[in-house]
Formats: structure tokens, sequence, C-alpha cells
């Protein structure tokens, strides 16, 4: 049996914690890649609100109620943070309706089939996962379809002027690169337990259970996300072709 271990705050903590996110703001810093202010700011921003999660996530597992209202807190958030990516802020509740698209019916899934206990505790770490997947996932699939429909627009033109519909013109130049949005899930999966031992892995195995119990939670979550992230890929990139999230050149 393995023995239960946890990562304590502590002063060593801390200052581990502040060597790290120095170093990688010095890192883009010097290295000019112009991110250095949003590395240490999204440091600060995680502290913050990891110490609020941590002051209230307590409360929220006791109720149905309060585990539902964080999640769709969760959703908001995760949406609106997909809409600035895209450079599309305004449109936050179509992001929001990509990512649910991806997130939701495989979340009703895990709980219908009883796959995942029907307990706050057990859903909102998985919603949590699942939902962030399903936000990178269109973030990343949004700024490739807008970057190529930027800078390929006049095959887009041509392809609408030898009667293409817009949607169809659209589709025909981003839906290929959309698919780089989906490399980072599925290197991760593709290398689970070679190269990467990722977070559900690890923190099923910290709570003291045993190497099958952590490989059968990460193997789930892994798979989940690519169902998610192909989902809300796809839902994005048709918002877009659809002109709903209004394309750059317009």
């Amino acid at each position: 049996m393995v023995e239960a271990a946890t990562i304590k705050p502590s002063f060593g903590y801390a200052a581990i914690l502040v060597l790290l996110a120095a170093t990688a703001t010095a890192l883009v810093t010097v290295g000019r890649i112009g991110l250095g202010r949003q590395v240490l700011t999204a440091s600060l921003r995680a502290v913050v609100q990891l110490a609020a999660v941590s002051a209230v996530i307590v409360v929220v597992l006791r109720s149905w109620g309060l585990t539902t209202a964080f999640i769709a807190v969760m959703l908001s958030i995760a949406a609106m943070t997909s809409a600035r990516r895209i450079g599309q802020g305004r449109q936050a509740l179509l992001t929001g309706a990509a990512i649910a698209a991806g997130a939701l019916p495989v979340v009703g899934l895990l709980l219908a089939s009883g796959v995942v206990p029907r307990t706050p505790i057990a859903v909102v770490p998985i919603a949590g996962i699942l939902i962030g997947g399903a936000m990178t996932a269109t973030s990343l699939a949004g700024r490739r379809a807008m970057d190529t429909l930027r800078t390929r627009f006049g095959e887009v033109e041509a392809a609408m002027a030898l009667g293409f519909l817009d949607r169809d013109a659209a589709l025909l130049v981003c839906r290929p690169t959309v698919a780089d949005a989906l490399v980072p899930a599925l290197d991760q999966t593709r290398t689970v337990g070679l190269v990467t031992l990722p977070g559900a892995f690890v923190g099923v195995l910290l709570g003291g259970a045993s190497p099958v119990e952590a490989g059968a939670a990460q193997l789930l979550v892994l798979v989940g996300l690519l169902a998610v992230e192909a989902t809300a890929v796809l839902a994005t990139v048709e918002l877009i072709a659809r002109g709903l999230i209004p394309w750059p050149a317009r």
C-alpha cells in the first residue's frame, strides 16, 4: 500500500514558488517574448484565486446547489477567457456555448453511467478539468481560425466568387488549421506514463489510492478530454465560419 502524502505550504514552499515565478518572468523578458508581465500576473492571480477557492470549497462541496453554482462560475470564466483570447471579448456567450457543448455532455455521461461517483467532491474536479480542456481548445481553435481568415482572406473571397457560401468558403481554409488545437491533448494522451504523469494520476496517488486506481482515473480524464476538446474545436470553427463570431476581416 502506498502511503498517502500531501504537499504542505511552508516557508520553503513559498520561496520555491517565488523563485519559479521570477525565473519564468525573467526568461520571457530577457528573451523578448513580451509576456513577462502576463507571466507574473498569472502567477499572482493563481495564488489569490487558489487561496480563495481553498477557503470556500469546503462549504461549496456540502451542497449540490452550491456545487452547481460553482461549476457555472467556472464555465462563465472559461467563456470570457476564450472570448478574450480569440479577440472577441463580447462573444463570451458563444465561446461559452462551444465550451459547454464539449464539456457538459461528457460530464453528464460520466455521472449517468456511474463511472464517476455522484458526489460533489468527485464532480467538481472532473468538471473543472473538462471545462478547462474545452476552454483551451476553444481558445486555440478560435485564434488559429481567426489568423487563417485574416491572412488568407483572399482565398475565401475567391471561393465565394466561385459560388461557395460564406460558411463553406471560410471552412475551406480554416478547418484544416484548427486541428492544431488538438495537438496538446493528443501528445499528452500518446505519451502518458512514458513522458508525463499528469495531474489526475498524481493527485489520486497522493490521496492514498493504488497506482491502478490512479491510472484508471487518469485514463478516464485523458480520453474524456479528447472527446471534449474535439467537440469544442468543431463548435468553435462552425460559429466562426457562420459569422456568429465575427471574422477579423469584417
